[in-house]
């Protein structure tokens, strides 16, 4: 199995192939379209520079069509012997193709290869995740309409505090996912540049259109060449910060409910279909879909700290550390994405107990209120705050 970096007779030990690979073989399968769509913008330049004919770009765009059609099913195969999503395209080229498949590594490293691929991944997959994010906001915000009348405790403390509402509680976490969005929008708009041409860092000695690649692939701009392996990580890191402000909103959310499901407390509750049971108590419903919703953010902070660890303290240029925040990358944007559509399905069948609702209004809700009646006839602040606390040390309130 011939590896792009190979230089002829060198082989190399199964024990440092298999260290050294890793999981590549197996997390590459998720950019597996996306190198192959970048190798298409990339040959497409190689055909304006001469470097490739009609006849070999038209061959080699048919077998990259091939390949995104064949990953798209799950069909095309990443062995470990391969390394990599760029080899095992690469070879199926070659194979394929004959010599056009030889000349597709012209004018490009395997380091700007994989920059490529990530970045049209993460875009792809942060445009999946906003989207849903929006939902889950729709969700509530269509939730806080229809339980508008209802009446709801404030809690400071773990303890009632001010009269709220359905409406209020609700549009307080719609606001929250609007500017997770916006941290969202913010990163596609870094993460929008061209990594194409940088070569493994410093250029090429071959002069190459980033600027077609760039309008190709539809990035807005080419990124500063030595910038694209510096980047390396700190992308990947943004992306997995922004998901972790909107996973810790979904764990607020959850935790409160999961208190509000409580027989204690009784405000909502879902259908049958979305709770679990005891494997050795016949009367319990649990709402395990707020509980590991609220627990994955754990899992997102361990992925930003994995990201976090291996970026720190590398010099410029690529670093073969770098390969290993593929996975936690992968691994916290499937988190997220899995646990916003759940909680945008379980908001849209929650319900609220009106009548618990009421009867939770208890009159110490209403202190600070009964406190400003007696500031409007003239009473100081700190005056009329002391006369309903007394009241309401001494139950009279």
């Amino acid at each position: 199995m011939t590896k792009l970096w190979q230089k002829g007779s060198n082989s190399l030990s199964s024990e440092v192939e298999k260290f050294t690979v890793g999981n590549d073989y197996i997390v590459d399968r998720n950019l597996l379209k996306y190198d192959a769509a970048a190798s298409i913008a990339h040959a497409e330049m190689l055909h304006k520079i001469g470097v490739l004919s009609s006849g070999e770009l038209a061959k080699l765009k048919a077998a990259l069509k091939e390949i995104i059609i064949a990953a798209e099913k799950g069909k095309f195969e990443i062995r470990q012997e391969d390394e990599d999503c760029h080899t095992a395209i690469e070879n199926y080229l070659v194979a394929k193709t004959g010599e056009a498949g030889k000349k597709i590594h012209t004018a490009r490293s395997r380091n700007d290869q994989v920059a490529a691929a990530l970045r049209l991944y993460m875009l792809d997959r942060l445009g999946e995740t906003a989207a849903a994010a929006t939902g889950l906001k729709n969700e509530i915000s269509a939730a806080a309409k229809r339980n508008k009348n209802i009446p709801l405790p404030g809690y400071t403390h773990m303890q009632k505090a001010m009269p709220s509402s359905v409406e209020l509680w609700a549009n307080g976490f719609a606001a929250a996912i609007e500017d997770d969005l916006k941290l969202i929008a913010a990163v596609k708009e870094i993460l929008n540049q061209n990594p194409l041409g940088s070569g493994a860092g410093y250029g090429l000695p071959i002069k190459a259109d980033r600027e077609l690649t760039a309008k190709l692939l539809g990035f807005e701009r080419v990124q500063e060449t030595t910038y694209v392996q510096i980047s390396r990580g700190k992308f990947e890191l943004l992306v997995l910060q922004a998901l972790q402000q909107l996973m810790l909103d979904i764990n607020k959310l959850a935790t409160d409910l999961m208190l509000f499901s409580t027989s204690e407390f009784g405000f909502v509750s879902l259908p049958q279909d979305f709770l679990t049971g005891s494997s050795i108590m016949p009367q319990k419903n649990n709402y395990d879909v707020f509980e590991l919703a609220r627990g994955r953010y754990g899992v997102l902070v361990g992925c930003v700290a994995a990201v976090t660890a291996i970026t720190a303290n590398l010099p410029g240029g690529y670093n073969r550390d770098l390969q290993l925040t593929k996975e936690p990358l992968m691994k916290g944007i499937d988190t997220t994405l899995e646990t916003v559509r759940m909680l945008a399905a379980a908001m849209k069948n929650l319900r609220f107990n009106e009548k618990r609702c009421r009867a939770a209004m208890t009159p110490g809700l209403y202190a600070t209120q009964k406190a400003y009646e007696l500031v409007k006839k003239g009473v100081p602040f700190r005056e009329a705050y002391k006369i309903i606390g007394e009241k309401s040390s001494s139950k009279k309130f």
